[in-house]
């Protein structure tokens, strides 16, 4: 992505340009003449002028789609389409109920379709937050006057600004920092990396990464100790924030896409040969010529399962409405539901997912390496009087948890003195207090850099060389460290200052791990047993992650560096992230990159991310997702949200996607081995009875009845082992399982033709031929619903009533006046002897190979 802000030739602007000049190479001053501006703000009708020319300081707006244009989106489904063609061709041969019945159902999956996502993103629109609501900025009335710091919304910062941040605020907009004390700023949202960045006012580095500029602060990023005056550099669409609002192109094909639409295609090729193929085999072997047109498209729709997107999305956006009642979760694109059942690698971020935003005090030792207590209290004195008199607003990260894991009254125990509170320069902080006991002296409590503390200890050259060797030695076991020290000084009244801290004496480290997140060890865990692979791609320190994985329980194994792995091609990298747990120090691009290789090897890929650094990951995965408390591209980017950063939650969705994705596969398995059984009998018979074997309007009642029974699939539970898998239907093994099955169901129906023939002279008769076939097929094919079905026993009772109705119809039919415009008519009951017969073998073979697993 170019850095039109860091690296466009500078030129000036005027307060009227639309255009923020650039500041790669300028300083401070040159900023703020090429930005006509000055350390005292702009004049309020500067500010107005450059706020019609600039446009408020919003990112860029994603307008939601009107309805005609999701009811259009929904006919991109193959299946869909088909329908639609099959109801226009039924139509166009006169076959009213068929072409009519057809529209309905592409009509009602559509609007189920469009109502779920709009009911996501009406959800999405309560949850928006903006990168921050009102700032301080310096402004005069007028040239002459003087400036006043007020609070403004954000929307109205314009560049030339000059705004105050201290800790706690967000930052508005790219900003040059002017003066700056002790500033620390959290940008994990841009970058990744966890740890605060000091950041200080000075001369522009010679540096081409962006965040790496100590002298700027980014929209998104967050104060997290000291204080800035600082001019406005860029907003709105103009900041690198916004960049994440670019357009990154087509998505690549889902999981859901790649499952059912490989399977749809096939089936739709058959479904486009069979009508030439009937009307060619009656006119070569009957002599019958288009007055089988309405049959053959009978028999394609009888082949076509007319319910797939009804059923799809029943179960997608019934799924969707359980996980945002019962999780707080909020799946704005229904087939992502699909892609996180079929996910068998979750890519996620460490910070703010495996980890809280904070650390936590790990341990504490002396010079020789053994536990020291006393070490951890001495460093939470200085936390505790640093902060309080130097009067910081909120503690450091650090501070902060060296105090929670002391007793405050520990630290009241000593009368203060002084404080020299952490600047980027000396790199530590000093808090100079009264030890009880001690008169006439004060001591100095000393805390920070390793480096820094021991360059200031009375010690010999070798000592110092040892100790900094285990500073070292900690810090690579992925903990971060600082050292602590005292010094002893008499009493005095004149202040203290930096020059005072010499000659310490060293006592020892206290090293800080990041929090680790409530559940997530327990979440690990539930994925492994999901045949969920966990890859962590974060922007920290390789020793860090690893340290991170150790301490959830998860192996990190060989941690490559993602930098290093910039030379592999494609086919290396996905080797090495088949064995690798843990890519650190990664940019977004190489997030985005190994997320990439990981879906060409055929892995199902989600990825959980919440900063701007992760949106090229979040796009390129089958299913992205994101926190509520992540940035808002971020979450505008995710197909799911997440109401918390809460790994159990992901789980949840895992299990619900496997839940709609189990009850599709059994739609998609019973339905097209009942129908494709029909259609191979129906052509046999077609081919050697003198009359079709079935009317098209039986073939329609027929279908629409199966297909209103099969509706209860969506109620369906999964059997545990479902749960335990991802739900991926793979094409090849699929359509072998329904052709055989098929082949079985046609058995049946030929062993019923013989049992017709034999009872009620059916070969001949063709109302009896219809009745009895009509009676079988719906018996069949509620059998099959129950049997063929992979959800756990007992079977639900909305399943087990649809499949009793629809074996109710099929046998009572015949016998109501209903059945006679249809073409039925009772039949003798040695046939219904025989059919108990035959259904019982089917039954039988049928449960033996279920039960055996031949299911995908």
């Amino acid at each position: 992505m170019p850095d039109r802000l860091l690296a466009a030739p500078a030129r000036p602007a005027g307060p009227g340009s639309a255009d923020a000049p650039a500041t790669g190479g300028l300083t401070s001053l040159q900023l703020l003449r090429a930005l006509d501006a000055s350390p005292r703000g702009l004049t309020e009708d500067d500010a107005a002028v450059r706020l019609g020319a600039h446009g408020p300081n919003l990112l860029p707006a994603r307008r939601a789609a009107s309805w005609p244009v999701r009811l259009a989106r929904g006919l991109r489904d193959p299946f869909t389409a088909v329908l639609l063609a099959l109801g226009v061709v039924s139509a166009a041969v006169a076959s009213w109920g068929t072409a009519g019945v057809i529209l309905a159902l592409v009509a009602v999956s559509c609007v189920l379709r469009s109502h779920g996502e709009h009911r996501a993103e009406r959800a999405m629109d309560h949850l928006r937050d903006l990168v921050a609501t009102t700032v301080s900025v310096r402004r005069r009335a007028g040239p002459g006057a003087d400036p006043v710091v007020r609070e403004i919304p954000v929307d109205e910062v314009v560049p030339g600004d000059v705004v105050r941040l201290g800790p706690g605020d967000l930052v508005p907009a790219d900003v040059r920092l002017l003066r700056a004390h002790g500033l620390t700023v959290d940008q994990s949202a841009l970058t990744g990396e966890s740890a605060p960045v000091a950041k200080e006012a000075g001369e522009p580095p010679g540096t081409d990464t962006p965040f790496a500029r100590r002298d700027m602060c980014f929209q998104g990023s967050t104060v997290v100790a000291g204080s800035t005056t600082a001019v406005v550099a860029a907003t709105g669409a103009r900041t690198r924030f916004a960049a994440g609002h670019a357009p990154g192109g087509p998505r690549p094909p889902s999981a859901f896409d790649r499952s059912v639409h490989g399977i749809s295609w096939v089936l739709i090729r058959f479904v486009l040969l069979t009508p030439p193929l009937v009307l060619m085999a009656n006119a070569a072997l009957r002599g019958r010529g288009l007055e089988t047109l309405p049959f053959a498209v009978a028999v394609a729709v009888g082949l076509t399962p007319e319910m797939l997107p009804v059923v799809v999305t029943t179960c997608l956006t019934r799924g969707a409405a359980t996980l945002a009642r019962t999780h707080g979760v909020i799946v704005r694109r229904p087939p992502a539901l699909h892609d996180l059942g079929a996910t068998d690698v979750l890519c996620l971020d460490k910070t703010g997912t495996l980890t809280q935003d904070r650390p936590v005090a790990a341990e504490a030792v002396d010079a020789a390496g053994r536990a020291a207590p006393d070490v951890l209290a001495r460093a939470a004195v200085n936390a505790w009087w640093t902060l309080h008199i130097a009067d910081l607003p909120v503690p450091d990260p650090l501070d902060e948890a060296l105090l929670d894991a002391c007793d405050p009254e520990e630290a009241m125990a000593y009368d203060p003195v002084a404080a020299l509170p952490f600047d980027t320069v000396r790199r530590l902080s000093t808090a100079v207090v009264r030890t009880p006991g001690l008169l006439g002296g004060h001591t100095l409590l000393v805390k920070g850099a390793a480096e820094s503390v021991l360059e200031r200890c009375t010690m010999d050259g070798a000592e110092r060389e040892r100790l900094a060797r285990d500073a070292a030695r900690l810090a690579a076991r992925g903990v971060r460290v600082l050292a602590v020290a005292t010094g002893e000084r008499a009493a005095r009244t004149r202040p203290y200052t930096p020059a005072d801290e010499r000659g310490l004496a060293f006592l020892g480290f206290v090293t800080f791990r990041d929090a680790l997140a409530p559940g997530a060890a327990d979440a690990l865990g539930r994925f492994a047993d999901r045949g969920v692979a966990v890859k962590v791609l974060t922007g920290d320190h390789p020793a860090t992650a690893a340290r991170v994985c150790r301490d959830l329980g998860l192996e990190p194994g060989e941690v490559a560096d993602a930098g290093a792995a910039e030379a592999l091609d494609d086919e290396e990298l996905a080797a090495l992230a088949a064995r690798t747990t843990v890519f650190a120090r990664c940019t977004p691009e190489h997030k985005a990159r190994v997320v990439t290789v990981l879906r060409r090897r055929g892995h199902t890929v989600g990825f959980l991310g919440d900063g701007v650094n992760d949106l090229p990951a979040l796009r390129a995965a089958d299913v992205g997702v994101c926190p509520l408390g992540g940035v808002d591209v971020a979450r505008r980017s995710a197909d799911v949200v997440l109401a918390d950063k809460d790994l159990t939650a992901v789980d949840q969705a895992i299990a619900a996607g496997r839940h709609a994705g189990g009850n599709i596969a059994s739609y998609l398995r019973i339905t097209l081995s009942a129908n494709l059984g029909n259609v191979m009998a129906m052509l046999a018979a077609g081919l050697l009875l003198p009359f079709l074997p079935m009317l098209p309007a039986q073939v329609l009642v027929q279908n629409l009845c199966f297909d209103a029974a099969q509706l209860a699939l969506a109620h369906d539970r999964p059997a545990r082992r479902e749960l335990a898998r991802p739900a991926v239907l793979r094409s090849v093994p699929f359509l072998r399982l329904i052709t055989g099955f098929g082949l079985l169901g046609a058995l049946a129906d030929l062993a019923t033709f013989a049992a017709l023939a034999a009872t009620a002279s059916a070969a001949h008769d063709e109302g009896a031929f219809h009745s009895g076939w009509f009676t079988e097929n719906l018996l069949t094919q509620a059998l099959v619903m129950l049997l063929m079905r992979t959800g756990a026993r007992p079977v639900p009772r909305p399943l087990l009533v649809a499949a009793a109705a629809l074996a109710a119809v099929g046998v009572a039919l015949p016998f109501t006046p209903l059945g006679t415009p249809l073409g039925l008519e009772p039949l003798p009951a040695a046939y219904y002897g025989l059919l108990v017969a035959i259904l019982s073998g089917y039954a039988a073979v049928l449960a033996l190979l279920t039960r055996r697993g031949r299911q995908p």
